[in-house]
């Protein structure tokens, strides 16, 4: 089940939060926020909306999403994503995607624009390649991956448009 997440699913989102930063493969976050300051950067506010994925009580992942820029960027979307390690090769990454792209187009989005996927990631690009997105530019080594020392953050589009005649 995918549902809003709340303030009070912070306890159980924390540890994917952290542990997902902490493996230093995905996310630019500094590895000394507290708890606090990352429920400041992963609980949305609208417009944007913070999704969770639980199945039989587990939380299998969690989705971020919402306009990627203000004012006149405002309709292109953006997301975020984190799957629980325990919870990988599950398919929870997809059917949080799948959620995600409906959701920006329920919402009126014209596209989805993804500003920083590792390069390195190839489970994540796959993925957001098999859903239509495709790779407008990479910015190289602008992210150091704790494995693979400087590597490249690519910028992924999906239009939402419907295509022209």
């Amino acid at each position: 089940m995918i549902r809003p997440a709340t303030e009070d699913d912070w306890p159980a989102l924390w540890p994917v939060f952290r542990d997902t930063v902490a493996a230093g493969e995905t996310y630019a976050y500094a590895d000394d926020l507290s708890s606090g300051e990352a429920r400041g950067l992963w609980l949305e506010r609208p417009p944007g909306l913070t999704v969770l994925l639980e199945e039989d009580g587990e939380l299998l992942g969690t989705a971020k999403m919402g306009p990627n820029r203000p004012g006149r960027g405002d309709h292109v979307g953006t997301a975020s994503f984190m799957v629980a390690p325990a919870a990988r090769g599950r398919g929870a990454g997809r059917r949080l995607a799948a959620y995600v792209v409906d959701w920006h187009r329920q919402q009126g989005y014209r596209g989805i624009q993804f500003n920083a996927v590792v390069e390195t990631n190839t489970v994540a690009v796959g993925l957001w390649e098999s859903l239509g997105f495709t790779v407008v530019g990479t910015v190289p080594r602008a992210f150091r991956s704790r494995a693979h020392g400087y590597v490249g953050l690519h910028v992924m589009y999906l239009s939402l448009e419907e295509e022209q005649p």
